[in-house]
């Protein structure tokens, strides 16, 4: 076995932890070849799995972020300009909250202190749909080729989501007490490596406090899908017979709510019943980037019209790469 398949298999993808919760239903009596004995196993292998990978990546990712406090990201971001400028932001949403409601007053604050629309909007576009997470855990599920193409895809969606965002000139369009927010970012005191530690694990219970009803939510139709679900119903609407799979799975990602954590065992569900690749993963931006709570509260700090346009970059950018991925995925399954 190599250093790769192994650290895919053992490590993020804990196939050990699968195993040894098989053992410990077969123990118990559960037939595993049953639809009710696979389904039980699927439940507690993702729910354990992705629980361990969630605090483990939250505690290491909110122990990076202790160094980028608001005040310090609009300085780093207001030494870059054009496009660089935007990738900045789009990298800099990697490190920043996992979900699209909790990544809004952070773009508010960011477009208060005076940054151009465009990068703001590329720091929005990214931080739900692309962080480092998203990147680990998608190699657990997909393998490493595809955590790594969904996130430049991502980042590629962010970038030019907000170039053309700036482009279009439409800073009338935020709300006036946004721009009437002044010394909305506040320099966050030094820290202490213990203060950072001890913000670590406090970012990582609060999510994880907020997340794990998604994951549960996420896992339970994941296994409903997994065993329940026949394949040829997915395979007609989300397999390469259907022309319109993407489409459907972007329209169908954006009412709901829920982050990378929630979405990966649906999407992992659905791959494994005959759903494209490039079709999942647009299911998966659509939810993190578009769900409709976010689009809600966005609402109250941008006009209609700038959130219809942003509604439509960032589904043009989904539906895109969607595309792009199935016509990639010979390379990658």
């Amino acid at each position: 076995m190599g250093i790769g398949t192994f650290l895919q298999g053992q490590v993020l993808g804990m196939k050990w932890l699968n195993a040894a919760i098989g053992r410990g239903l077969e123990a118990l009596g559960l037939d595993l070849s049953s639809r009710l004995g696979a389904s039980v196993q699927f439940f507690l292998y993702d729910v354990l799995k992705i629980t361990i990978l969630l605090c483990v990546l939250i505690f290491c990712i909110s122990y990076i972020q202790s160094y980028f406090p608001p005040e310090r990201s609009r300085k780093i971001l207001g030494r870059f300009h054009g496009i660089g400028a935007n990738l900045i932001a789009a990298l800099l949403g990697t490190v920043t909250p996992f979900c699209s409601c909790s990544s809004i007053p952070l773009f508010i604050g960011f477009t208060s202190a005076g940054l151009p629309l465009g990068v703001t909007f590329s720091f929005l576009i990214s931080s739900p749909m692309v962080d480092l997470a998203s990147l680990l855990l998608l190699m657990s599920m997909f393998g490493a080729r595809v955590a790594v193409l969904y996130v430049l895809l991502g980042l590629a969606i962010a970038v030019a989501g907000g170039t053309a965002i700036e482009h279009l000139h439409m800073e009338d369009d935020i709300e006036p007490f946004v721009r009437a927010a002044p010394g909305a970012l506040m320099d966050a005191p030094s820290l202490t490596q213990r203060d950072r530690l001890l913000y670590a694990r406090g970012q990582m219970v609060s999510t994880w406090k907020k997340v794990f009803p998604y994951i549960l939510v996420g896992v339970g139709i994941g296994a409903w899908i997994h065993n329940w679900i026949p394949e040829g119903w997915v395979e007609a609407l989300l397999g390469s017979s259907s022309p319109l799979g993407v489409l459907l799975a972007t329209a169908a990602g954006i009412p709901m709510y829920a982050d990378i954590f929630g979405t990966i065992p649906v999407a992992e569900a659905l791959l494994a019943k005959g759903a494209q690749l490039g079709t999942v993963l647009s299911f998966m931006m659509a939810v993190t980037t578009l769900s409709l709570p976010s689009l809600v509260l966005l609402r109250k700090a941008v006009k209609p019209r700038l959130l219809a346009l942003f509604v439509g970059v960032c589904a043009a950018g989904i539906v895109t790469a969607g595309y792009l991925f199935n016509a990639l995925s010979i390379l990658f399954i």
